[in-house]
């Protein structure tokens, strides 16, 4: 596979994190752990796009776009601004003070 990282990643809620989706690859790992029961036509079509787009057939962007678009009818998309920065807080602490 080319260069297969997202433009902006997409974020996914779980019950208990906050998941990022930046790459094909990371779709593939996220798709490959959605609950077998809940697995229908719409997650199938994505699935197939996904291969495709790992063989350079279908463009990055629509795949970007119809996962976004699975994740927000799934009610698992995370708004941006649900997503905590910690890199630049961080950096101004130690573990000795």
């Amino acid at each position: 596979m080319a260069n297969t990282f997202f433009e902006k990643p997409l974020f996914v809620k779980t019950s208990h994190y906050i998941q990022e989706l930046a790459s094909l690859e990371e779709v593939f790992d996220f798709l490959d752990e959605w609950p077998i029961d809940k697995r229908g036509d719409t997650y199938e079509v994505l699935s197939k796009a996904c291969r495709l787009a790992a063989q350079g057939v279908f463009p990055l962007p629509a795949i970007r776009e119809n996962v976004r678009r699975f994740l927000l009818k799934e009610r698992v998309l995370a708004n941006i601004e649900e997503v905590p920065l910690f890199a630049g807080r961080m950096n101004d602490r130690n573990l000795g003070s």
